[in-house]
């Protein structure tokens, strides 16, 4: 199936330090475009992969499992660390839940971990019968643009397929246990209002990782996708700062360094 319009992956190629950009379940790259050229405007070199199974339709998701995903960023993570002296992985809901995943499994290879209403649970009493109800009905009714700003849209599915949110709750479990191998320093920006991720889950990943340097901002006027809304902004700018106290002298003033590309879907 053709990649839809707007949802193809970003990469830019800038200086030594990288930035792994995870997108969310049902959603596509477009939700953390905004997020990606800004860093690449900033000198760093950026890959915004699309998961496999993401950006098409839905019922090509519904062929796919947690385990594509993640082989999917952890392929990337591998490809720019051969590149690059220092590598950040960040992520949106879902892809908060990869990101941190790299973090926990490779160590020193991860420099930072940038999570924005990071998931940590599929929630809802539809959650524990999705073994069963997976088998018996395709897909419920889709989880895409919970975002305040009324001119603003996430590119994502309509509907989501059970058998996928069934792989991603096994994979939410899976995460759960390894967040005390996360020891990197930790930017968490969450909102308190998201209907698609409670506040408790932001909770419980920082009372569960073992890391010391941690930072946590709320996010006032915005919903689940941050990243496209009120406060798209902010998450830009203390991202940024993030990196720089980590990275210092690394990261450039706009309009340093060659112009982002779409790679092909």
């Amino acid at each position: 199936m053709p990649v839809l319009a707007g949802a193809e992956p970003f990469r830019h190629e800038g200086g030594e330090v990288a930035v792994l950009l995870c997108h969310g379940f049902t959603g596509s790259p477009q939700s953390l475009r905004p997020w990606a050229e800004y860093l690449a405007e900033h000198g760093l070199t950026v890959s915004l992969p699309l998961l496999p199974g993401h950006g098409t339709r839905w019922e090509d998701l519904r062929i796919t499992g947690w385990q594509d995903w993640y082989a999917e960023v952890d392929r990337e993570l591998r490809a720019l660390r051969e590149r690059r002296a220092k590598v950040f992985v960040a992520g949106l809901s879902m892809g908060g839940a990869l990101a941190l995943r790299l973090a926990a499994k490779h160590g020193d290879a991860v420099s930072g971990v940038v999570v924005v209403n990071p998931a940590n649970k599929v929630h809802g009493l539809a959650a524990h019968a999705l073994p069963v109800v997976r088998h018996l009905v395709p897909a419920t009714k889709g989880i895409a643009s919970d975002i305040a700003k009324p001119d603003s849209r996430e590119l994502g599915y309509d509907r989501v397929p059970l058998h996928a949110a069934h792989s991603l709750r096994r994979f939410f479990r899976i995460v759960d246990g390894e967040l005390p191998q996360v020891t990197q320093p930790v930017l968490l920006l969450h909102s308190p209002q998201d209907h698609v991720v409670p506040p408790a889950d932001s909770a419980r990943v920082l009372s569960r990782i073992s890391s010391t340097d941690v930072r946590e901002v709320l996010l006032e006027q915005s919903y689940h996708v941050a990243t496209l809304d009120h406060d798209a902004d902010r998450i830009h700018e203390e991202s940024l700062a993030f990196i720089d106290r980590l990275a210092p002298g690394l990261v450039k003033e706009p309009g340093l360094g060659k112009e982002g590309t779409t790679a092909g879907g």
